[in-house]
């Protein structure tokens, strides 16, 4: 208990310290009791670093949720995911916290690999350059292996060294937090802070295993073999373990290259479509989805095919659970709101007391004013 109180005490120095509060200003005005919050825990005898004003407000918070770790690096890197919520230029600023972090050395990398995959199989790998990418839990470097006789190019990716043991502090001092926060602020109990907490934690520590990873590609690969325009990269087994794992190197773009995209006489709009499309044909037709499809993730090879990589989070419905799911899809694009209805109440989504038509209202008053809208035209927080 005590170790989680000083790492939450930690946390809100860094917090306190970073740029966090004078940006946030600047969208919504905080509470005095955060204020008061921030002046006690940014207390220093130290003169107060200065804040460098050549710089963007999103480059400051940026830079800010990067220098706090992982956790906080985490967040930044859902809210990259979010222009609906944050707005464009922050988000196109955070997306840097997605694969462009600070990389450990070459040095500890290539240790990593002969730990975990002995000598023999280190001295078989040809090539390893320095990092490439570099993300919160893990970085990648190019390389080339001999399969079998013959030579190809392949993406090592390594977990950072120790961040499990400093991912997993950091979390369950958060736990500690939303507890006392739901114990103390009955209002908060309605976000179910720990639930959400938890979940983070679930979600990533399947993230820092990369062996469950590689069976989730191996297995995306396998369900998507015969999709047009869609590639899964290839998992080499001999060359994978909890802390490394080796696939196929995409010579190709990120989605967020829109301009490179376009001089490749590629169609960023069709290529959008199709996204959607291969999303929605996983998740309905194998039940089994790529759950982490933001830009850093999704690339378009020189063949033109969609390519996913990182595989940590993936998503997993029932046989059930994909035809309530078409089926709702199904309603609101043909704005058939009763059916949807019907559809929640037979699923179990809300209590089965609930009036059908007057569901069926509410869902209208949702779905009519966002139908044929551009996304950037839609707020996620009204919505």
């Amino acid at each position: 208990m005590l170790t989680k109180i000083l790492i939450l005490l930690k946390l809100a120095r860094k917090l306190a310290l970073s740029d966090v509060l004078n940006i946030a200003d600047k969208f919504h005005k905080s509470p005095t009791i955060v204020r008061i919050f921030f002046k006690i825990f940014s207390f220093s005898f130290e003169k107060k670093k200065e804040v460098n004003f050549n710089m963007s407000e999103e480059e400051r918070l940026s830079n800010s949720l990067q220098s706090m770790g992982t956790t906080f690096i985490k967040l930044g890197q859902f809210l990259a995911t979010r222009p609906d919520i944050i707005g464009e230029n922050l988000s196109k600023q955070l997306e840097t916290l997605q694969d462009k972090l600070p990389p450990f050395s070459l040095l500890e990398a290539k240790e990593i690999i002969k730990n975990d995959l002995g000598n023999d199989v280190f001295n078989s790998i040809i090539d390893l350059s320095e990092p490439v990418a570099a993300a919160s839990i893990a970085q990648v470097h190019k390389a080339k292996i001999n399969d079998n006789g013959i030579i190809k190019d392949v993406a090592i990716k390594i977990l950072r060294p120790n961040i499990k043991k400093i991912f997993n502090d950091e979390i369950d001092a958060l736990m500690l937090l939303a507890f006392i926060l739901e114990y103390f602020i009955k209002k908060t109990k309605r976000l179910k802070l720990v639930e959400v907490v938890f979940l983070l934690k679930e979600i990533t520590n399947l993230e820092m295993d990369l062996r469950f990873e590689a069976a989730a590609a191996n297995e995306y690969a396998e369900n998507t073999k015969n999709d047009v325009g869609f590639k899964v990269p290839n998992i080499y087994w001999n060359f994978t373990s909890e802390n490394v794992m080796t696939l196929d190197w995409i010579d190709g773009v990120s989605i967020r290259e829109t301009e490179i995209l376009q001089k490749k006489d590629i169609d960023p709009v069709k290529i959008s479509s199709d996204i959607i499309q291969h999303f929605l044909r996983h998740a309905v037709r194998d039940g089994f989805f790529h759950a982490d499809m933001h830009q850093g993730n999704i690339f378009i090879d020189n063949n033109g095919q969609i390519v996913p990589i990182d595989f940590g989070i993936m998503g997993r419905l029932d046989k059930m659970s994909k035809r309530f799911l078409a089926e709702i899809l199904f309603g609101f694009i043909q704005r058939d709101y009763k059916k949807v209805a019907e559809v929640h109440l037979v699923a179990g989504l809300v209590p089965k007391n609930v009036p059908v038509d007057d569901l069926a209202q509410a869902l209208r008053s949702i779905g009519e004013p966002i139908f044929g809208q551009a996304v950037k035209d839609i707020s996620g927080g009204r919505l």
